[in-house]
């Protein structure tokens, strides 16, 4: 029988492949999960879907996995990016976390005029991804970007995605997310969305000039998420949440 143990590692899976473990991975493994030699897991490598895999060399410090069969496809979420300006450490991590559960294709944290953080660590970002997607069931991890100032990022917008940023200013107006995406002649023939990014700002909200600027741009346009002002990390999951309702695979 298949442990509900799943496991996201580097190596290309393929029927046979012998998959070494990280020292992180085979303490998990050996010493929290108590597995040992024959023990079956789930693996993915966010690339080939879900395989079955067999613990083949167990240690306390090292394992080695053998790679049997797959067990479910590879499955990707549309490709909306979440763009979020970083607000305290706990709920970043929130985030990023929710982004990964709802179905986000890549995480771009983004530094406004009134965001609070100066840096973030990315890698410790990325493990969290990880973690979520291995906890969901996701075949897919998203890449967490380095923190881009928001001048920059639309300097060099790709061309053919549109930008849906939440603004407070909107909030109790008619503006949600399906009036602005259920137009979309894709959807009528069943086919993917287009590219899209959602963006959430810091707890003080965009700029005057921030939102002057986003307002004059013909790939963007304002979301309204309610009738009241959420929280940051709130926002995210919220129009997450909607995006995924209105036009992505939660249909």
């Amino acid at each position: 029988m298949v442990s509900r143990v799943r496991l996201f590692v580097e190596h290309p899976l393929a029927a046979g492949a012998r998959l070494p473990l990280e020292r992180a991975q085979a303490h998990y493994l050996f010493n929290v999960m108590r597995l040992g030699e024959g023990a079956e897991i789930a693996v993915f490598d966010g690339r080939s879907g879900e395989w079955t895999a067999r613990v083949a060399e167990a240690g306390k410090r090292a394992g080695v996995l053998e790679c049997l069969s797959q067990s479910a496809p590879q499955r990707d979420p549309p490709d909306v990016w979440l763009l979020f300006a970083p607000v305290k450490k706990a709920r970043t991590d929130f985030i990023v976390e929710k982004a990964v559960e709802i179905g986000a294709r890549r995480l771009v944290p983004v530094q406004t005029g009134f965001t609070n953080a100066e840096r973030i660590r990315r890698d410790r970002l990325q493990a969290h991804a990880v973690e979520a997607a291995e906890q969901c069931g996701a075949t897919h991890v998203p890449e967490v970007a380095d923190l881009v100032p928001l001048p920059r990022l639309l300097d060099d917008w790709p061309e053919g995605r549109a930008l849906l940023y939440a603004d407070e200013a909107q909030a109790g107006r008619s503006s949600p997310l399906a009036g602005l995406l259920a137009r979309d002649d894709a959807r009528e023939g069943g086919g993917a969305p287009p590219p899209a990014a959602l963006l959430i700002g810091p707890e003080g909200g965009l700029s005057d000039a921030e939102r002057a600027r986003l307002a004059a741009l013909p790939f963007a346009q304002p979301l309204a998420l309610g009738p009241r002002i959420l929280r940051a990390d709130t926002a995210a999951v919220a129009a997450l949440t909607l995006w995924q309702a209105t036009c992505g695979d939660w249909r």
